[in-house]
Formats: C-alpha cells, sequence, structure tokens
C-alpha cells in the first residue's frame, strides 16, 4: 500500500471540497472495496477523506410515503429496517443476496453504489486494463470472459457492474443526492447514476469530481411482489452471473431489471410492456442488441430462465 495523507470530514461540503481540491484524493466510509484495491495498489489515492462522522446514517419518511436513506446506512441497517422490508421488498432482497453478514455490517449505502468491478482483469496489474490504466488495452476482450458483460459493453471494456443493492433501486426509480464543494445539491436518477464504459471505462458514474452521495432517496411504494433472484456459481459471497430484480402487479404487469450482464444495473422500460406475453418477449426486447463472447453467451438464456422462474413465483 502506497503512502496517502487522512482527514476527518465536518461537513458534506467540507469533504467534498477537500476531495475537489486536492488531486487523488478519495472519499472513505465502510472502505470495504477500496482498501481492498489500495492494497492491491490498483487504487492509490493521496488523500483520504473520512465521511463517518458526517451523521448521514439516517433513515427517514419523506412528504410524498417514499424513504429517504443516508449515504452512511449500513447495508444490515437498510435490509432489516421495518419499511424497506414491507414496501420495498425488492431491495431488501437484494442486500441480503450480497456479500457477507460481516460486510453488510461495515458497507454503506453510498460505498455500495460506488463499488468498482470484479472483472479478474482489472483485479491483476500485469494485465492490460482500460479501466485501471486508460489507454492500456482491455485483455478480457480475447480473453476468459465467463463472468463479464453481454450487453452496453464497448470495444474498450466489457466489465459489469457488480452490486445487487443498485439493481433493486433501478427497479424503484431511486434518486441519488450529492452535495459539491460550493455547497450545491442535486438529484440524480439511478438510472442516470452509473454510465456505459464507450472509451472511457475509468469514468463509471456521473459525479463530478468531489461530488459526494448524501442520500439516496426511495419515492412512494408500487406495491405488487417483489422478487430479487441471483444466479451464481455458490450459494453464497459470490457475484451475479445473472441477477433478476422484479415487481410484478397482479395483473401481470411489472417491472424488471437484470444485474451481471452489463456495466450497469440494465433496465428497459419499453421492454416491460412486454410482461404480460412471459419471459421470452420481454428479455428479448431486454437483450437486443446483446454480444456476448463465446465463453458468456449462456448468460442470455439463462436471463430468460431467471425471468420465468419469477414470473411463475408471482403466478403461483
Amino acid at each position: 500500500m502506497k503512502p496517502f495523507t487522512y482527514e476527518r470530514a465536518t461537513s458534506p461540503a467540507a469533504a467534498a471540497a477537500a476531495v475537489a481540491q486536492k488531486p487523488g484524493a478519495k472519499f472513505i466510509a465502510g472502505g470495504t472495496n477500496l482498501l481492498d484495491l489500495m492494497k492491491l495498489e490498483i487504487e492509490a489515492p493521496s488523500h483520504l477523506v473520512d465521511v463517518q462522522d458526517l451523521k448521514l446514517d439516517r433513515i427517514e419518511e419523506t412528504g410524498d410515503g417514499g424513504l429517504r436513506i443516508g449515504a452512511l446506512v449500513s447495508n444490515t441497517t437498510l435490509s432489516a429496517h421495518p419499511r424497506v422490508r414491507r414496501d420495498y421488498a425488492v431491495l431488501s432482497r437484494a442486500i441480503a443476496a450480497g456479500a457477507s453478514g460481516q460486510l453488510r455490517n461495515k458497507a454503506t449505502t453510498a460505498g455500495n453504489l460506488l463499488q468498482r468491478t470484479r472483472c479478474p482483469y482489472f483485479y491483476d496489474p500485469n494485465q492490460p486494463c482500460n479501466k485501471r490504466k486508460p489507454g492500456s488495452g482491455c485483455a478480457a476482450i480475447g480473453g476468459y470472459s465467463r463472468q463479464l458483460g453481454v450487453i452496453g459493453t464497448s470495444n474498450a471494456c466489457i466489465a459489469t457492474h457488480p452490486g445487487d443493492m443498485a439493481v433493486a433501486m433501478r427497479v424503484l426509480d431511486a434518486q441519488v443526492e450529492t452535495v459539491n464543494a460550493t455547497g450545491a445539491t442535486r438529484s440524480i436518477p439511478i438510472a442516470d447514476f452509473h454510465r456505459l464504459w464507450g472509451d472511457t471505462p475509468h469514468i463509471e458514474t456521473n459525479l463530478a469530481k468531489g461530488e459526494l452521495i448524501t442520500g439516496v432517496t426511495l419515492p412512494a411504494p408500487v406495491g405488487g411482489q417483489h422478487f430479487y433472484h441471483k444466479v451464481r456459481d455458490r450459494a453464497s459471497y459470490a457475484f451475479a452471473l445473472v441477477s433478476v430484480a422484479a415487481v410484478i402487479q397482479p395483473d401481470g404487469t411489472g417491472r424488471v431489471a437484470l444485474g451481471g450482464v452489463a456495466p450497469k444495473p440494465w433496465r428497459l422500460e419499453a421492454a416491460e410492456a412486454a410482461m404480460p406475453q412471459g419471459a421470452k418477449a420481454v428479455t428479448a426486447r431486454l437483450l437486443a442488441g446483446a454480444r456476448p463472447t463465446q465463453d458468456n453467451a449462456f448468460k442470455i438464456p439463462l436471463a430468460e430462465r431467471t425471468l420465468a422462474s419469477v414470473m411463475a413465483q408471482a403466478k403461483a
């Protein structure tokens, strides 16, 4: 691990200003992803700004019947919250499917949204990787790609977003709240928060330099039955090959997003119009234009079968 300096922030705007003004600075809270990357020298921040004292750890009702989740709310606290379990069960189930109990106790809401890909080539400094070193190439293209993306990828990168929580938040139309160095705030739809890789896969979100996530807002509950099915190589503590987050209404309509297949949670609202026609029709639209490799082409029928299983449960 390379040397770095450290400070504890006293306010969200001060934290944003500290990171914006110092080259190579990063925020740190739970550190469940960043510290691992620092140990491997994949991340080498020159300065860490600790935001754990900013009192962003509350879950509060909003005026329209939704919930505001502070950026520092732990995954364990969020998944166990009575309102989340009752009205946003897809989110509770998605969080419970991720990582281990120990990590969920420490990992934060904002940190979960910002976690970096688990592409094995990104984690191997001996391999070229455009995310780790822009312009160096992508060893995954032409390499072993079973766990990597099939849609939304580019000629520069085929890595996937690794998270579960964000997939559920995409189904729920969450909004990500932020503050910048001047104290100005904004709200970013979760659909626009993560970027497709394009030619700049090292830029993973639409946050500006120094912009700090302060919370996530969920709109009023949408009702229906909530599902999160995660298909992985082992029963726990593994990242998704394919995951399906779905909210299905009694009339068969609903919402669906996929994880494990793209650089961001993958949802196309236009595809959801086909839900009464069945999983095959939905996935045909949802994954139209997919560019799988020989290693991961199985993800397309797997996504269809996983969604079909969810839809069958909704009818049971």
